[in-house]
């Protein structure tokens, strides 16, 4: 295994993109842009302190209950930080828009969010985790790490941590 992997527990990167979907979805639905932002502060802060925003409910409640069991995999956790940012932003962006009246811009971003949110959910590909990788490629100052081996940039890894 590659000495820059880490141990990344993708059940707690799952369910973070499951509570920001879930959020999202509500703050549509009942015209909450507050909400948004909220979504959007707890990514924010997850991303500068270096954990999924909301991987607290994996931790401390799902995981315990054992409703959701560790999936932990090699990985690189810096692209995941960077498409949490990067969703972070959108929703801040989005709470910009939707105070200022721009309602269309506003969800849209939103939407934004929680579609890519489910891309990955659902089908294991990070469209965040793609550009950082593109970035690596482009020798963006900051942007260093190579997707794990044999894995195409985005995709869930394969290789599982069985020493977790």
């Amino acid at each position: 295994m590659s000495e820059n992997l880490q141990k990344i527990d993708h059940s707690a990167l799952r369910v973070n993109q499951a509570v920001i979907i879930l959020l999202s979805i509500l703050a549509f639905i009942f015209n909450q842009p507050w909400l948004a932002l909220l979504v959007g502060l707890v990514m924010g802060i997850g991303t500068l302190l270096k954990f999924p925003g909301f991987s607290w409910i994996y931790q401390r409640l799902l995981k315990p209950l054992g409703l959701v069991k560790p999936d932990v995999l090699w990985d690189n956790p810096e692209p995941h930080r960077f498409a949490q940012g990067l969703g972070s932003a959108f929703l801040f962006g989005a709470s910009l828009a939707l105070w200022l009246q721009a309602s269309i811009l506003g969800w849209g971003l939103v939407w934004l969010v929680v579609a890519l949110a489910a891309l990955n959910l659902f089908a294991g590909f990070c469209a965040g985790c793609l550009v950082y990788y593109w970035l690596t490629r482009l020798n963006v100052p900051g942007f260093r790490k190579s997707p794990p081996q044999g894995t195409f940039p985005g995709m869930r890894p394969k290789a599982k941590a069985y020493d977790s």
